[in-house]
């Protein structure tokens, strides 16, 4: 017998949107749908770096502890695959939610790059090519671990992060590798996700089967060869 534990009704879920636009309250209630009543595991990447911080913290964790779903809440601002790794749940039936990539992007970012500040106290507005290659590279590395662990594992996996690519250009370099940097990733985890939904307004809408679709009506559509 295999020492690994089945894996073939778990999934993996790809939940993106703009600020507010719902995505953490639909990722925990569809984590709720998909657990079939066993206790889900939260991953929480986000720090308490300032009062606006901590109490969106604290009332999340205390709408999480005062379910009945039983939620495990596990604080993993920069290495949540070896917080889940160390999980023995995992090998158990249920779903895991990563919230989020956006802010586990921000905290390797910030992490690898201590020295933002100038001598005056104000912001860095350029960036070494090499320290945001070196970035990119323990991101991409962090993703790809957390998906590592969900493929061992027995639960399904669910990832919330922000679309960033569609707002204004940030006008400072370290802006813009993060929105790049984070477009990237949710690409790459798209391309593996079993399902990518998209928050509008707090309304769930899947692309990926729309992409499905389209690609196989696009050549008809628009005269293409097929």
């Amino acid at each position: 017998m295999s020492d690994h534990p089945p894996t073939t009704n778990k999934r993996l879920v790809l939940i993106l949107g703009g600020a507010r636009s719902g995505k953490s309250a639909y990722a925990e209630q569809l984590a709720l749908r998909m657990a079939r009543g066993h206790p889900p595991i939260y991953v929480a990447t986000a720090t308490p770096s300032d009062e606006e911080m901590r109490a969106r913290i604290a009332e999340h964790r205390r709408l999480r502890d005062t379910s009945d779903a039983g939620w495990l809440t596990i604080e993993a601002p920069d290495d949540p695959a070896s917080a889940l790794a160390a999980e023995q749940r995992l090998r158990e039936p249920g779903v895991v939610v990563l919230d989020c990539l956006t802010l586990l992007v921000a905290n390797l970012l910030l992490g690898a790059l201590p020295s933002l500040a100038t001598d005056d106290g104000n912001s860095r507005d350029t960036l070494d090519s090499a320290a945001a290659a070196a970035v990119e590279e323990r991101a991409g590395r962090a993703i790809d671990d957390v998906l590592a662990v969900y493929e061992r594992g027995a639960r399904s996996l669910i990832i919330v992060s922000n679309e960033v690519g569609m707002g204004i250009v940030p006008v400072y370099p370290l802006g813009r590798l993060y929105r790049d940097l984070l477009g990237r990733l949710n690409a790459r985890i798209a391309a593996r996700a079993d399902a990518v939904l998209l928050l509008v307004a707090g309304l769930p809408i899947e692309v990926k089967s729309l992409s499905h679709a389209w690609n196989a009506t696009a050549a008809d559509v628009l005269g293409l060869d097929s």
